[in-house]
């Protein structure tokens, strides 16, 4: 497409406001179904970014003092008006992503948990108080918000993964920068619009796209207290590096090489169907997709065969399209990248039982498209292992026990999610004991956390010491405050001795 022919321009957020700056960096939204350019968006300087967080500032008094059955209001009218969206929502994420409509609208259930949370605000913004732990003295604590937070966000969940963050943050006083992909940011521009209509007094929440120049503004700004990121590992330790050198309070969480282990004693056909649908939902391109299996036992040549017939029998289209299981992968860098993969795989022997490279969806020659494929007799040194390739790829390695299978994930760089399917109670408890992972499924695909627990994983998936949204997010988003108070008529003269509690 060229250039002259995008009529549709993605513009910042700032203050209240839809600010287009056409007049500097811009990049090209895809449609990628058909692997067209459908809209431009600018890429914010350091000055846009900084008019970003003082907008945020100016805001944070009012909103910090605003009492909370007051924020829960917003937050209750914001929530209505994301469910009365829900379909618009789908929509959007679909059109710039290219999952299909229906998981998108996974998507926003899921988005709609964790807002569901923040509106107990009030429950958890609540502090201690020990009443007489001295003479006329009381003790207790508060929380308190950070201040101006950001966001720097991926493209996978591009509505989800952003409300984990500003929801929790903004329902406990701060104010909020978000920075989404550049790859699918509409959904972000459809958000602020329903954080407006609810209530949200202009400033609180704020929008910039971009790229590595705004992202570096936002982890070096002086008047940004806390940062959160989701994305590769790599990336994720450079944020977590360069914001806490400033002083920031952190949390990066990174990439995955989720596994699922499937026991000789697992019901077939469910490990099979939940194999399939973890992962190539989305085309693989989830930070919780499962991208290797791992068969004990016996159990590998029945696995492959049954997964095999699933794979085939998918569809992969448009997402627009409500017969299709499978759409295509967000961008041709994506799809060059996974293509790249599975030849490494076929050049290091693994078996290569199904090959997504031919894939053609006809009317959409020119989308970004590569079929489920499947490998089997994986090993640990291959690159289609050992690296997260974040497409539609599973990759089987074989295990002879659960204690080699255990060996085999525990020796893995990555502990963002896990599986194990089993009729075994004792091997489901061994396993969620002693795998080193952060969020562990037993006959559940993708297990992650429903709103009010929190999601993280371990190991280089996460750098920080808090996970996001539930109860941590809360106190990521909030500081302790212990103040110790006396109201006694009588005077207690000087003493220059250590005060203790008698």
């Amino acid at each position: 497409m060229e250039t002259s022919t995008v009529t549709r321009f993605v513009s910042h957020f700032i203050g209240g406001e839809f600010l287009e700056a056409r007049n500097g960096r811009t990049a090209d939204i895809y449609d990628p179904a058909h692997g067209t350019v459908q809209a431009r968006l600018p890429l914010a300087d350091e000055a846009t970014v900084d008019q970003a967080v003082q907008a945020a500032l100016r805001a944070y008094p009012a909103w910090q003092q605003t009492p909370l059955g007051a924020r829960a209001e917003v937050l209750f009218s914001f929530r209505e008006l994301v469910r009365a969206n829900a379909t618009r929502l789908a929509e959007l994420v679909s059109s710039e992503h290219g999952k299909v409509v229906s998981d998108a609208g996974g998507e926003v259930t899921r988005a709609l948990e964790v807002i569901d949370f923040a509106c107990s605000l009030p429950h958890f913004m609540k502090g201690e108080y020990s009443e007489g732990v001295s003479r006329s003295i009381d003790t207790f604590s508060v929380r308190q918000p950070l201040g101006v937070c950001a966001g720097i966000t991926p493209f996978n969940f591009p509505l989800m993964v952003p409300v984990w963050m500003y929801a929790i943050a903004i329902a406990t006083g701060n104010t909020f920068v978000l920075k989404p992909s550049e790859r699918d940011p509409s959904v972000s521009m459809l958000m602020a619009e329903l954080w407006s209509k609810a209530g949200l007094p202009d400033g609180v929440f704020n929008i910039v796209h971009g790229d590595k120049i705004a992202v570096d503004a936002l982890l070096h700004h002086p008047d940004v207290a806390a940062i959160s990121f989701v994305g590769s590992t790599p990336i994720a330790r450079y944020v977590y590096e360069t914001a806490a050198k400033t002083g920031k309070r952190v949390q990066a969480l990174g990439g995955a090489k989720n596994h699922l282990v499937v026991m000789p004693d697992a019901d077939l056909d469910a490990a099979a169907d939940a194999l399939v649908s973890a992962a190539f939902g989305s085309a693989g391109q989830r930070c919780m997709a499962i991208s290797a299996s791992v068969s004990v036992g016996d159990v590998a040549e029945p696995l492959m065969d049954a997964i095999a017939q699933r794979v085939k029998a998918l569809r992969v289209g448009p997402g627009s399209d409500a017969k299709t299981d499978m759409g295509p992968v967000v961008c041709a860098t994506a799809r060059d990248r996974v293509v790249s993969y599975i030849d490494a795989g076929v050049t290091s022997g693994a078996a290569l039982v199904i090959d997504g490279r031919t894939c053609r969806v006809p009317g959409y020659e020119g989308g970004f498209f590569v079929g489920p494929t499947l490998f089997d007799q994986v090993t640990p040194k291959m690159s289609i292992y050992t690296d997260e390739i974040f497409g539609p790829v599973l990759v089987n390695l074989r295990a002879q026990s659960l204690d080699e299978a255990l060996a085999l994930i525990n020796a893995n760089p990555y502990g963002n999610g896990t599986a194990i399917f089993t009729r075994s109670g004792a091997a489901a408890r061994r396993f969620q004991r002693d795998v080193q992972v952060g969020m562990v499924g037993v006959n559940v695909p993708i297990p992650v956390p429903v709103g009010f627990y929190s999601f993280g994983g371990w190991k280089a998936s996460l750098f920080g010491d808090l996970h996001i949204y539930g109860e941590d997010g809360f106190r990521f988003y909030t500081r302790g405050k212990v103040i110790t108070s006396r109201w006694d008529e009588q005077n207690a003269g000087i003493n220059l001795g250590f005060p203790v509690h008698k």
